[in-house]
């Protein structure tokens, strides 16, 4: 009838701790191939030449014959690059710039505890900065031409950005260095990002226009680049495990590295101090522009007054006494009550600007009324000449044009009329004169000679000399559009 079953032959679904077991070895597994992938795709010490990357980096410390002369010469050409406001010259400037070759060995010395190496580079850092400045204030003091270019305000005040293209920047150059067959490209491109020579021509420029601020906040640029592109080969050449310079002398080993820590120290010391300070400037200038495009500037005047936003002035002080000043114009007065709104505001919403005091400059309501209504007319003629400004500088520029056609055509005429008469004996005149073509689309300017022929040549001898003097008129000017004329 029924068919016993055999308990036996029942497959057990799984047990609950042996599966857990599995689960816990395969992702064990997962850890350890994922930790294999990071380790071959990250890690850079197999690939890495300590021998020749410390060979190459200590050649690169001297300056002394061509490479002092590679210095001066790129220092002048980012410095006419800076003055004429052309990016495009100041990056290839810093393409052969030297620069870095010292600020490479400091870091190198410190991490590997070469105190002579230190010594060089210390040595020829100086000669770098000095022969820089010298010659970039020799430039500029000089050249006629000082204009501040906005190439060269830009590196007037170090920010955040700053800090952290010279950081990862160095970084990225002594990963490079340290490959077995150097990327050349990312050197280029470091030299580049860093910017090590422009704020030293600005230092320069503000050494020769009178204007120490600009000196010093360039200065200020080119001191975070040099610390934290050092303190980024400290770091990598500590990471790559450089083997440490041994001293015979073991008292000397000793003060030797304990001087190379001490001076490893100091530097890590400012450029904490400077990320620090130069991370909260930036946090309170953001917050600050925020603060003012999100609670000030949407507020509706009823009577016409208005927010000069182009004459706020925003005053971190190192966090001492900042202030942000807000200016108003018109005769409608903010109430009070406004003002402590924006005050709790700032206080609530914007951590970096608790300590931070609102100074209201406004129309009726401050003892400053003429000087604000001075302010005021200012400001409205400054408007008007900058409207005006797009149109003449659009004909300035038509006019040089027009100025620059003209002069490619001019020709040496008294040269011009004595070969003429050398090589034509019947040539009794020649006038020479500029004319204005137009097909009604652009104006073009055509060189045009009058000539005047012996009277006694024939017509077919006439249009042959004509047409020889023609073609040679052509030829000796090159220029296919010249006009001869009977």
């Amino acid at each position: 009838m029924g068919k016993s079953l055999n308990q036996d032959n029942i497959t057990p679904t799984g047990d609950p701790s042996a599966n857990s077991e599995e689960v816990k070895r395969d992702f064990k597994g997962l850890l350890a191939s994922t930790k294999a992938f990071l380790h071959d795709l990250l890690d850079i010490r197999p690939n890495t030449d300590q021998e020749a990357t410390k060979e190459a980096m200590i050649a690169d410390i001297p300056f002394r014959g061509h490479t002092s002369w590679i210095l001066i010469c790129s220092i002048f050409i980012a410095s006419i690059g800076l003055n004429a406001n052309s990016t495009a010259v100041v990056i290839g400037a810093m393409l052969i710039s030297p620069l870095m070759g010292p600020i490479l060995g400091l870091g190198m010395s410190l991490a590997t505890n070469d105190i002579d190496t230190l010594r060089r580079s210390l040595k020829n850092f100086a000669i770098m900065v000095v022969l820089s400045v010298l010659t970039a204030y020799l430039f500029f003091a000089v050249f006629p031409i000082r204009d501040e270019s906005s190439e060269l305000l830009a590196r007037t005040a170090p920010d955040i950005r700053d800090v952290l293209i010279a950081f990862f920047g160095g970084l990225a150059l002594v990963i490079a260095r340290a490959k077995k067959g150097t990327i050349a490209s990312v050197i280029f491109g470091v030299a580049i990002a860093t910017a090590l020579m422009p704020p030293l021509c600005t230092v320069g420029f503000g050494l020769a226009i009178g204007n120490p601020s600009y000196a010093l906040g360039a200065l200020y640029l080119f001191i975070i680049n040099t610390i934290f592109i050092a303190l980024a080969t400290f770091l990598v050449i500590k990471l790559l495990r450089f083997p440490m310079v041994r001293y015979a002398n073991s008292h000397k080993r000793r003060l030797t590295a304990r001087i190379a820590s001490a001076i490893a120290v100091l530097v890590m010391i400012p450029a904490g101090y400077t990320f620090v300070n130069v991370f909260n400037e930036s946090t309170f200038k953001n917050q600050a522009q925020q603060f003012i495009k999100q609670k000030i500037a949407p507020y509706q005047f009823s009577e016409g007054g208005r927010f000069m936003d182009n004459f706020t002035d925003i005053h971190y002080n190192d966090g001492i006494d900042p202030y942000i000043e807000l200016v108003f114009m018109g005769d409608e007065v903010i109430p009070d009550n406004i003002i402590a709104t924006w005050e709790n505001q700032k206080n609530e919403d914007f951590p970096k600007l608790r300590d931070t005091k609102l100074h209201i400059v406004q129309g009726s309501k401050n003892e400053q009324m003429d000087q604000l209504r001075y302010v005021n007319e200012l400001y409205e003629s400054q408007k008007t000449q900058l409207m005006g400004k797009d149109d003449k500088i659009a004909f300035l520029e038509m006019e040089l044009t027009r100025f620059k056609k003209s002069a490619s055509k001019q020709i040496p005429f008294q040269d011009i009329s004595a070969e003429a008469k050398v090589n034509y004996e019947n040539l009794v005149s020649l006038e020479y004169d500029q004319a204005l073509v137009t097909d009604f689309k652009k104006v073009d300017t055509l060189s045009v000679f009058q000539v005047k022929w012996d009277e006694d040549l024939s017509s077919s001898r006439l249009f042959l000399e004509n047409s020889k003097l023609h073609n040679w008129l052509k030829i000796r000017l090159k220029d296919s559009t010249v006009q001869l004329r009977n």
